[in-house]
């Protein structure tokens, strides 16, 4: 079984700035366990639910924009113990490792020799993490290095877009995933650009056909006007059963998806 913990479904400036919801990213754990995109608000989301920095075998940075990284290094001091034992794998953009059009990077390069093993990876290159392999997709965004990832794990194929617009081969990329982590900014009628839209959003997941949905990375007026109507939308829209992630929700993906979102499974 795969399970997911979301430390954090904010995004964007003012969700970030504000701390309107947490923004600690998603950490996936089955027999290897990553930690993607460690925003504001990682350490002290794992705390509250019991996570240890210790275990942690990878963090993973889809591009270098604060709100996806800022909690990195004092994770990679966590995985390898307070850099007293070089383990674990620093996985990211070219932006978010070694810096990009005035950009990054994110993690020093302190931090990055603390761990054996760092890739900046670029969409289409695989790498492989103990028992998981993490496929880089491509990204339409603003930081031009940006990618997403598709992950084969013990639950299936769990497919993490990050921050992108709609885009073909965006979307190409993601097909046969099982689960399909939407980064949903914008309510309907508010597109801007290099962000997934509700109007977008069912036309990814109409193209990928996941058998879960999962929104997170909700800007601050997608959070003011409720997350939960535009999940309902896309849902109707698509037939395709969808969740606005909370901070803290948890999904056990085995033979079976299960949601549990505070004290409520389905």
């Amino acid at each position: 079984m795969t399970t997911l913990t979301f430390l954090g479904t904010g995004g964007g400036r003012f969700a970030t700035i504000y701390q309107v919801r947490s923004t600690g990213g998603l950490y996936l754990q089955d027999e290897t366990r990553l930690h993607i995109d460690p925003g504001p608000s990682a350490l002290w989301m794992m705390g509250k639910v019991g996570l240890d920095p210790a275990k942690t075998d990878a963090v993973l940075i889809s591009h270098c924009h604060p709100d996806h990284y800022s909690d990195a290094e004092v994770l990679l001091e966590g995985m390898t113990r307070g850099g007293l034992k070089r383990r674990g794998t620093l996985i990211g953009s070219n932006s978010a490792i070694h810096g990009l059009e005035g950009m990054g990077p994110a993690v020093s390069a302190y931090h990055r020799s603390l761990v054996p093993e760092v890739k900046a990876i670029q969409p289409d290159q695989t790498v492989q993490v103990g028992t998981i392999s993490i496929r880089a997709t491509p990204s339409k965004h603003s930081d031009p290095s940006g990618v997403g990832f598709a992950i084969s794990a013990e639950g299936g194929d769990i497919s993490y877009v990050s921050d992108t617009e709609l885009d073909n081969k965006v979307v190409a990329a993601h097909k046969g995933a099982r689960v399909l982590i939407l980064p949903l900014t914008r309510p309907r009628g508010a597109r801007v650009p290099n962000h997934i839209s509700s109007e977008d959003a069912v036309d990814f997941a109409k193209s990928v056909s996941p058998e879960l949905v999962l929104l997170t990375h909700f800007g601050a007026k997608i959070i003011r006007q409720g997350a939960k109507a535009e999940a309902e939308y896309i849902e109707r829209e698509t037939g395709i059963k969808t969740v606005a992630a909370e901070d803290l929700m948890v999904v056990r993906i085995g033979k079976a998806i299960r949601v549990q979102q505070g004290n409520e499974t389905s």
